[in-house]
């Protein structure tokens, strides 16, 4: 390796300043490869000869009387990167191991959440992203799987990382996702669940059932309609009312994870691991609808990776869960025994931050779960902005207050922005602790998108690039922000 550090030696000396990830140095195939940083932009510096360096885009370089390449992140790049460096591809899980879905909104957190998990028995799941998300981001998937590849060299984490198409709903988003190499899908199918349900008199309900095909009703009928059924301890009966109530709110459902599981997960010719989400609802899973959902895909062949209920109370963005703790506790044991009986993971959607469920989660699933955050980096992002560069923090948190009810239409918060300690009122150094305040958590959790697309008259982004100057100054302070706060889930969830 004494070659590719003269060269950077070499850059010093000559007075261009080189920052050399040294976790990221490796040699395959007679080429010697690192990540390093000059001028605020990341390259790989390549020396030696070989087919890794032939399949690598960039340009020549001299340091000293060393000929070198260096190559940007591209995503050309990327995919050589993987195929002579597997470790820097994502892979798919299966069930056997805790995994946590860590949702990099700005393709700058994966090493701290890397150093987060390394030597933990849990598995992270570096890219993850929804549409809505790469709506409000102005980034694309590519971008998003780049990001978490380079992460993974630049840290020479070799452990292994997964990539999710969260929360898709249309097939086209799913082809698109597994086709660029992501090894998780989220399926989201609240559009193929009948919400209105809920709403309706047990007669309605009964009425609208006998509008149902007769095939699809001696289906259900013949299989569950008052029959003891027996999953981990607990007994389902299903009613001629509550079978009827299932399979109106749920059997297209149920058909549309099949139809996926069928055409993409089975022909994909690589592990997938297949998740489906049922939270996206107005009422919490009832847990024998999570096993009448568990019991049908089972039967029809359709393998899980994990299964989304939504639970009780409420898992809002960025703060502690909200609701009869006991109870969530009682009713989590058995849709965690429901997922175990049948093989697959439980998972827990809208997962930062709820710090007082985490460890009953750990215990009750039994360490078998998947459990996703996402806007949480972002706002350790915010607080490292707020500690050090304290004008963008001021400028960013007022424009996101006049600004909140933008961000409204795509998540609900409980946020009461009169409960925020006015902005004049507090000094630099207590600018930090607006992160510790939930109604002030909520609305810089979902205001990402409006302080990131936001602009100038002249067109001129107001805080992007700003933020991200200030960041890249900072990406050691990111980092161990990141270890901290997601630290604490990871300790709380038993790992």
């Amino acid at each position: 390796m004494q070659a590719i550090y003269s060269v950077i030696e070499a850059w010093n000396n000559g007075g261009t300043e080189t920052k050399v990830y040294e976790r990221s140095l490796a040699e395959t195939g007679g080429v010697r490869i690192v990540m390093i940083k000059q001028n605020g932009r990341k390259g790989l510096l390549v020396e030696g000869t070989g087919e890794l360096a032939d399949a690598l885009q960039g340009e020549a370089v001299q340091g000293g009387s060393v000929a070198a390449k260096l190559c940007p992140l591209t995503h050309e790049n990327r995919l050589a990167l993987n195929r002579f460096l597997p470790y820097t591809a994502p892979r798919a899980f299966g069930t056997g191991i805790s995994t946590i879905g860590l949702g990099d909104r700005l393709g700058i957190a994966s090493p701290g959440h890397i150093e987060t998990v390394r030597g933990k028995d849990i598995r992270p799941i570096l890219a993850q992203q929804s549409i809505r998300e790469l709506n409000l981001t102005g980034r694309d998937y590519k971008e998003v799987l780049d990001a978490a590849c380079y992460a993974a060299f630049q840290e020479g984490y070799k452990d292994g990382f997964g990539a999710d198409g969260d929360h898709l709903k249309v097939e086209a988003d799913i082809e698109l996702a597994l086709g660029l190499g992501f090894t998780m899908l989220t399926l989201d199918c609240s559009e193929h669940i009948d919400n209105t349900i809920e709403g309706l008199s047990d007669a309605d309900i009964l009425a609208k059932y006998a509008q149902v095909s007769p095939e699809i009703r001696s289906h259900y009928e013949s299989r569950y309609l008052n029959r003891a059924l027996e999953a981990a301890g607990t007994e389902f009966v299903f009613s001629p009312l509550s079978l009827a109530k299932n399979v109106l709110i749920y059997a297209k459902a149920i058909d549309y994870m099949e139809h996926i599981f069928r055409k993409y997960i089975q022909t994909a010719g690589r592990e997938i691991d297949f998740e489906v989400s049922i939270d996206e609802t107005l009422t919490p899973t009832d847990p024998a609808s999570h096993f009448l959902i568990a019991e049908e895909l089972y039967n029809r062949g359709v393998q899980l990776f994990s299964m989304a209920p939504r639970f009780c109370g409420e898992f809002q963005k960025g703060i502690d869960y909200i609701g009869d703790v006991a109870q969530f506790e009682e009713e989590l044991k058995v849709h965690a025994a429901i997922a175990d009986h049948f093989g697959y993971k439980l998972s827990i959607h809208s997962g930062s931050d709820k710090f007082t469920v985490f460890p009953m989660i750990g215990v009750h699933t039994k360490g078998r779960f998947h459990l996703k955050t996402a806007g949480t980096n972002w706002l350790e992002a915010m607080r490292v902005v707020a500690r050090t560069n304290p004008d963008l923090y001021r400028r960013m948190h007022a424009y996101a207050y006049e600004h909140f009810h933008e961000a409204t239409a795509y998540y609900h918060v409980k946020a009461d922005l009169k409960a925020i300690k006015p902005l004049d009122s507090v000094s630099d150094a207590e600018l930090p602790d607006y992160l510790n305040d939930d109604d002030a958590r909520q609305m810089l959790h979902i205001t990402y998108g409006v302080l990131l697309q936001a602009k100038d008259g002249n067109g001129q982004s107001l805080f992007k690039d700003e933020f991200f100057r200030s960041m890249d100054r900072n990406e050691e302070a990111f980092t161990e922000a990141l270890i901290g706060h997601i630290g604490k889930h990871i300790r709380l969830l038993g790992k």
